[in-house]
C-alpha cells in the first residue's frame, strides 16, 4: 500500500509535469507561428529609425511649358548620436563645421544629444559640392539625405500668383496653397537599424524612392508676363507710384494669360518682407473705380426703357 501510494504521487506529478511541458510547448508554437508577424512588425518598430525623404514638389508651368516654379535636389545631414563614439564627437562636429562655415558649438549640439536621431540646421539645403565634402569624411552616423528645395526662375515677377511654400515644404500662399495636395508628392524614407544604445546593427538599410507631385499647367504666357512686368516697372519709376497693377485677359474665353502688381517680392525670401506686400495681390484684392467700365450703363439713360405715366 505504501509503494502504491508513492508510484500514485509519482505519476500525478509526471502527468502535471508533461501537462505544463505541452502547455509550454503549445504557447511557444503559437508564439512562433501565429503571432510571428505582430512580434516581428514590433521588433522591428523598436529596431528601426526612419529618415523620412521630402517628395519634390510638382513643377507650375505656362501654357506653353515653361516652367514657372519648380524644385532642385539638395541634401540635408543628419546625425545619430549614439553611432558616433565618444571620443570622435568633437573632431565630428569640429570638421562638420568647417565645412558648413559655422559655430563649432552649434554642431557639437546635436552629435552630443541624447536621442536618436538630429537633423543640423545648418545641414540643410546643401548644394552637391557641400555635401560630397561631408561625405568624403567618412564618419559613422553622419547620414546624408537627398532633399528638395523650391525655386522660382522668374523670382518677384510671378510672385503674388505663384505664391511661396515653407520650410517643410508646404505650400503657404498663392496657387502653391490653393493646389498644395496636387502639388504635394508622396514622402520617401531612408530606414536603418540600431540597438538601444544607437549601435547600427548588421541589418540592410532599407530606401523607399519619394514620388513627386503633379505638374499644374496656367492659362499664363511667360512672354506677356515680361512684357507686362516690363512696363509696370517703368511706370512705378516714370510716375513715382504706389502700386500699378495690370490684367491681360483672351475677351473670347476668359483666360487669364498675363496677370501682375507691383511692388512684389522674391519668393524665396518672403520672410523679409511685410504681410502687406506678400498678401496683396492687387488685380484681386484692390477696389476698382468704374471708370470706362461704366459706359456700358451708361445707354440706358438715354432711352426710354423706364416707364412713364
Amino acid at each position: 500500500m505504501f509503494f502504491n501510494g508513492i508510484h500514485t504521487r509519482i505519476r500525478f506529478l509526471l502527468f502535471v509535469v508533461i501537462i505544463v511541458l505541452l502547455l509550454i510547448i503549445g504557447k511557444v508554437f503559437y508564439i512562433q507561428v501565429f503571432s510571428y508577424n505582430k512580434l516581428s512588425k514590433i521588433t522591428e518598430d523598436l529596431w528601426s529609425r526612419k529618415m523620412t525623404i521630402n517628395a519634390p514638389r510638382g513643377d507650375i508651368v505656362d501654357r506653353n511649358g515653361n516652367v514657372l516654379a519648380t524644385s532642385i535636389i539638395t541634401t540635408t545631414i543628419y546625425v545619430v548620436p549614439g553611432q558616433i563614439k565618444a571620443e570622435y564627437k568633437e573632431k565630428v562636429a569640429k570638421d562638420i563645421a568647417e565645412i558648413l562655415n559655422c559655430d563649432f558649438d552649434d554642431v557639437y549640439k546635436y552629435v552630443s544629444k541624447n536621442s536618436s536621431m538630429e537633423i543640423i540646421r545648418k545641414g540643410m539645403d546643401l548644394d552637391s559640392e557641400t555635401a560630397e565634402k561631408i561625405e568624403k569624411l567618412g564618419y559613422d552616423g553622419v547620414y546624408l539625405v537627398l532633399d528638395s528645395k523650391r525655386y522660382y526662375p522668374y523670382g518677384e515677377m510671378l510672385a503674388h500668383i505663384i505664391g511661396f511654400v515653407g520650410s517643410d515644404n508646404q505650400g503657404l500662399s498663392g496657387l502653391e496653397l490653393t493646389y498644395d495636395e496636387y502639388l504635394t508628392g508622396i514622402n520617401g524614407s531612408l530606414k536603418y537599424y540600431s540597438d538601444g544604445k544607437g549601435n547600427k546593427l548588421e541589418v540592410p538599410d532599407s530606401y523607399v524612392a519619394p514620388s513627386k507631385g503633379m505638374t499644374l499647367k496656367l492659362t499664363l504666357d511667360i512672354e506677356l508676363m515680361q512684357a507686362v512686368y516690363n512696363e509696370l516697372s517703368n511706370a512705378m519709376t516714370k510716375y513715382n507710384a504706389e502700386n500699378a497693377l495690370s490684367i491681360v485677359m483672351n475677351p473670347k474665353t476668359g483666360e487669364i494669360l498675363a496677370m501682375d502688381s507691383l511692388p512684389s517680392f522674391e519668393p524665396d525670401n518672403y520672410q523679409k518682407y511685410s504681410e502687406e506686400v506678400i498678401n496683396r495681390n492687387l488685380p484681386i484684392w484692390k477696389t476698382y473705380e468704374p471708370g470706362s467700365t461704366f459706359k456700358i450703363v451708361a445707354p440706358l439713360f438715354k432711352h426710354n426703357f423706364f416707364y412713364k405715366e
